[in-house]
């Protein structure tokens, strides 16, 4: 299964179910993790770590 059938298949659960809450906190979520991931070992570690 491909990445895009995953986000696909989340898009058709989110309308079938009504919960298009749960994208806003999927999506933060997906950045944050992107932000840390890339920012690892980087001048900005100093700035992600003062966040938590």
């Amino acid at each position: 299964m491909s990445k895009l059938g995953i986000l696909a298949e989340f898009w058709e659960f989110l309308k079938y179910r009504k919960k298009y809450w749960l994208a806003p906190i999927i999506i933060m979520l997906v950045l944050l993790s992107a932000l840390i991931i890339l920012s690892e070992g980087s001048a900005l570690a100093p700035f992600v770590y003062a966040l938590f």
